[in-house]
This record gives structure tokens, sequence and C-alpha cells, in this order.
């Protein structure tokens, strides 16, 4: 279908089922080769993902954002994100070689969901979200997204002594993430950052990273912090 909404057609939808994005435009040759490919496939896997077709001429904001430089050009989202993507026009058999790679099994997707709770979690209950990714080891597909729920975990779970200004920083920052301030979580712990770069391990660092990670790089806040954040390690 030719989205009208993007914000519900593909990032919310994508949070049930895989998303595949088909940026195009009615001059692109290129386009109409793959076009028919990529929508009977479509039809011929309904149900394990849906396609969404954006005219880069009609939303150019939205390939802006999403750095679509040229086309045709192909995004899977999953959980409101871009997770993979190709470019140009690919014959049918590398469509489905690059569909197989990236959509998630029964095993993956139960993993995935599992994850996506522990990041609910970890902020009320860090200890049970830290248990729910105990098996995720280096080399997993999913280590990453594991290792950010770990450090928040270990964040929130830290018991900070005294009351120097980074100690200060760190604890409000604790306080505001438990109370789902995330804005406020956000300056104390950048704050942090700036007062003492290596504190503890360098857990004032990892932290923020592991919060941008968590809200992903569209997120008003990685876009609002990330650059205070960078701006903080120099």
């Amino acid at each position: 279908m030719e989205s009208s909404n993007f914000e519900q057609d593909v990032l919310a939808r994508s949070y049930e089922v895989p998303v595949v994005v088909d940026f195009w435009a009615p001059w692109c040759g290129p386009c109409r080769i793959l076009g028919p490919t990529i929508e009977q496939l479509a039809e011929e896997q309904e149900g394990r993902w849906e396609l969404v077709k954006v005219n880069t001429e009609d939303h150019p904001e939205i390939a802006r954002q999403y750095q679509v430089m040229s086309i045709p050009n192909v995004k899977m989202f999953r959980n409101g994100k871009p997770a993979a993507e190709f470019v140009g026009a690919l014959p049918r058999r590398a469509i489905e070689q690059w569909l197989d790679e990236h959509i998630p099994s029964g095993e993956k997707l139960q993993l995935a969901q599992v994850l996506e709770e522990a990041k609910k979690r970890v902020f009320e209950k860090p200890l049970e979200a830290l248990s729910m990714v105990e098996g995720i080891a280096l080399g997993h597909e999913f280590y990453d997204d594991a290792e950010d729920i770990r450090t928040l975990a270990h964040f929130l779970d830290h018991p900070f002594q005294g009351d120097t200004p980074v100690v200060t920083a760190l604890k409000n920052a604790q306080k505001a993430l438990r109370n789902e301030q995330w804005e406020q979580a956000a300056q104390q712990i950048i704050e942090a950052t700036t007062l003492d770069k290596g504190f503890q391990n360098d857990l004032p660092r990892k932290t923020a990273i592991a919060l941008f990670h968590l809200w992903g790089d569209q997120h008003p806040l990685t876009q609002s912090y990330r650059w205070r954040f960078d701006m903080a390690l120099y």
C-alpha cells in the first residue's frame, strides 16, 4: 500500500510485524523494475511481513529523515526503527535471501519480545530485567541490546556513596530514571560525564550511550542531547 501515515503505517505497525518500506518515485526506471517483484513477494508472504511504498516526490521529508540518497531504496522496520536495507533493483532471489536473513524466526521473534519487555522493566525492576538477558553472550545477534540493558540495570542498582558533585548528579539521574523523567536524567548523566569522564569505570559515559541506544537515533531526546554528550567527552 502507499503510505498516508508513516507514523502509523510503518513505525507503530512494525512493533507487531516487520514492515518493508519501498522508497520509489514515478520517474525512476529501476523502481519500475523492483516494484512488481517486491509487491508479488509481499502478496506471497502475506502475514510474515508487510509492504509499504513511499513516493519520495510526495514525501521528501520522510526520505530525508531516513537518509534515502538514491532510489529504489528498501528499508525494513522493526520495533519502530530501521533494521536493514538494500539499494537498487535486486533480482527476486536476492530479495528473498535478504528477507530470510533479516526477518526473525519464531525463536528470534520471541527473544526480541523478551528484550523489549526487559527494556521497559529495567527502570522499575533493574535486577529482574538483568535476569531476562542473562543468557545473551558476546557474539549473539542481540548482544548489544542486552549490554545496554545490563548497563542500565547496573547503573540503577548502583549504591553511590558520598556527596561529591559527580555522585550527586548520578543519584539525581537514578531518581529521574526511576520516575521516567527522561530529560532530567539525560541532563544529570551528561553533567556527571562532564565532571568525571572515567568515574566508576566509565559508568556515566556507558549509561548515556545505553540510553541513546534505547531511545533510538530519531528520538527527540537523542537528537537534543547526543551532541551535548559528545561535547562533554572532549
